[in-house]
């Protein structure tokens, strides 16, 4: 069970109740274990020890996520057209992988509205902690409450159990998959992730439950040098710098 602390003494109340409903423990994590810290500004994800990477927390309102919303080629890019979106579509989206919710981001900033499905209590919790924070945004906040809803769930059971008037348009995958790059960004979050939650056994399960209930499309993020998912060879693939994505037209 993942610790939590505050990091500051007027934290204690905060930290008790996201303990309570998380599931978490109380108290430091030992040398070199993973730990949540609530501070003043946020929740974010730590490993203790010397030489340990920086935080890792869901922030959709500064940083790269804020440059890539003014300047990332609006829907034009290759996720947007690989979604469907076309002239005036705003489909709704599943994200059925929702991780730190940055394509789930993009994809809500260009329109869609888009649930995420997270089966980690440590990365959702995270992700509420984002969201939280974004919607007091005065720029972005009037809109992420209404494109971005969070569902702490495991995709597979969720998706099973989902009946037809709820089917969604799109169903968006980006399993975990082994990284081979070395930028910062991937040793810090691919590592830390790694070692929370693991490789995503199921994934090859998820593009079959996925195509049952989609309306339009599946669309599978995978690394540029990965292979289709469950080896499904996909309807087409948009290509992208360093990934490519595999769409599969269930209409």
């Amino acid at each position: 069970m993942l610790g939590i602390v505050a990091t500051w003494s007027g934290g204690s109340a905060s930290v008790s109740d996201l303990a309570a409903r998380w599931g978490f423990a109380l108290g430091e994590a030992a040398e070199g274990a993973l730990q949540l810290q609530l501070t003043p500004e946020r929740l974010q994800l730590v490993q203790t020890g010397k030489g340990a990477p920086g935080p890792v927390y869901v922030d959709f309102v500064e940083g790269a996520l804020a440059h890539r919303r003014r300047f990332g080629g609006g829907r034009g890019q290759t996720i947007a057209r690989a979604v469907g979106l076309k002239g005036g579509a705003n489909p709704r989206v599943l994200d059925a992988t929702g991780g730190l919710g940055r394509d789930a981001f993009v994809l809500a900033s260009l329109g869609c509205t888009v649930t995420l499905l997270e089966r980690s209590a440590v990365v959702a919790a995270l992700l509420e902690d984002g969201l939280a924070r974004a919607q007091q945004d005065p720029e972005i906040g009037p809109w992420i409450g209404q494109r971005m809803h969070l569902i702490h769930a495991d995709a597979l059971a969720w998706m099973a159990a989902l009946t037809e008037p709820d089917f969604p348009e799109v169903v968006y995958l980006d399993p975990m998959f082994p990284h081979r790059g070395k930028s910062a960004l991937v040793k810090k979050e691919m590592r830390l992730f790694q070692q929370l939650v693991g490789a995503d056994a199921d994934a090859d399960s998820l593009l079959a439950a996925a195509r049952r209930i989609a309306l339009k499309r599946v669309v599978v993020k995978r690394p540029d040098y990965a292979p289709p998912l469950a080896n499904c060879p996909p309807s087409m693939s948009i290509e992208g710098k360093k990934h490519r994505y595999d769409v599969y037209v269930t209409l």
